[in-house]
């Protein structure tokens, strides 16, 4: 894989360069939630020409994560409405976005189906395409003073994971149908990429089942099978590597890669996470020379975004040897946006091209988006 970053339109601050791990944080490990039932069959494929006309040349699509908002929902509609306004500007249909891919945390704090009509339907009702998703922690959570009780991911369920597409009872603000995901871990194959969405569960860093480790595993080998015709990528909601102030690196889901790496002998070419609410790019060198790109993409609405951590701030740290050869390349902490990729396929092979796009902050260009960070890599 050739790994081609380009520089930044928009400065940012680039005073840390390192993950660092959040110090003193209490275990949660108690809040671990059990998986529903699969909705589909294994091994959880959606081929994704049930949703859209697939194009064997290119492919755009959105990615964020982390919209849902309960105080200030203007940030997620102005990042929505971005979104759209890329779809309406695309000078063909070769170019403009298909679907969009959310990274979790569609609704806070709690994943009730009365929080899915205020934070997602109505802010993406008008949204062009397909929609599908991973689940995030707090679309996992369970309220305990819920007036109706539920389990553990049902609203999510019938949002994202039907068996059919159907209306869904609690969309009172727009036509869109429910999603017919195979599963809460499932993979989305398209002709350019294999996107391998996992599922972290309830807890701060991330927790993974047995089963859904043997079915990565089992993933990780089938999406290799398609190189180099088609890019590899995983995503996961928790981030795990974060230079935040919040959250940090999730230790956990950096030891669960690594080893599924390891033992497959397969990496990705790509990992995208959410959790932390802003934008990070980070590039992990291995000792074949092929490194693995790691796109935190968690500034999608929610109001409060997460600054990333100032060398010798004394709660956190970066001594940990799960850092080595990573490298944080790029950051934005003080504004929301979101992701477009773009994957293309000519003589020369496959290729994958991300822009991270800020929404303006002067009033009179509030409609209005940068082009914030760049980056580009060939798939080999």
């Amino acid at each position: 894989m050739l790994y081609l970053a380009l520089p930044s339109v928009q400065s940012m601050n680039s005073q840390q360069h390192k993950p660092v791990v959040k110090l003193n944080v209490p275990d949660d490990q108690h809040k671990f939630k059990p998986l529903p039932e699969a909705s589909g069959v294994y091994p959880y494929r959606l081929t994704a020409g049930k949703y859209f006309d697939l194009n064997q040349e290119q492919m755009v699509f959105h990615m964020v994560g982390d919209t849902g908002s309960i105080r200030h929902p203007d940030f997620q509609r102005r990042v929505c409405s971005a979104m759209i306004n890329q779809y309406q500007s695309a000078p063909d249909n070769k170019s403009q976005p298909q679907f969009l891919y959310h990274l979790g945390d569609i609704v806070y704090s709690y994943g009730e189906a009365t929080g899915y009509d205020e934070q997602f339907f109505g802010p993406y009702g008008q949204y062009p395409g397909p929609i599908f998703a991973i689940a995030g922690n707090h679309d996992s959570d369970i309220n305990p003073n819920a007036a109706q009780p539920y389990q553990s991911l049902d609203a999510f369920r019938a949002v994202f994971c039907d068996t059919h597409q159907r209306a869904i009872p609690f969309n009172y603000s727009s036509a869109r149908e429910s999603v017919t995901q195979p599963n809460i871990y499932w993979t989305l194959e398209t002709p350019l990429t294999t996107m391998i969405g996992l599922y972290g569960n309830v807890v701060k860093f991330g927790r993974i089942t047995t089963e859904q480790r043997d079915w990565f595993l089992a993933e990780l080998k089938y999406a290799q099978s398609l190189r180099p015709d088609k890019a590899i990528i995983v995503c996961i909601h928790h981030a795990p590597y974060s230079a935040d102030i919040n959250h940090g690196s999730s230790l956990y889901m950096i030891d669960f890669l690594e080893q599924a790496f390891a033992e497959t002998g397969v990496r990705p070419d790509i990992v995208f996470s959410g959790h932390v609410h802003n934008y990070q790019r980070f590039k992990k060198e291995y000792p074949d020379g092929k490194p693995v790109m790691f796109v935190v993409a968690g500034a999608g609405g929610y109001d409060e975004l997460h600054a990333v951590a100032q060398p010798g701030d004394e709660r956190f740290t970066s001594g940990n040897d799960r850092f080595d050869h990573v490298i944080l390349e790029n950051y934005c902490d003080d504004r929301h946006g979101f992701l477009k990729i773009r994957v293309s396929k000519d003589q020369n092979g496959v290729s994958l091209h991300g822009e991270y796009y800020t929404m303006q902050t002067k009033i009179e260009l509030y409609d209005s988006t940068v082009l914030s960070d760049q980056f580009s890599m060939k798939i080999n």
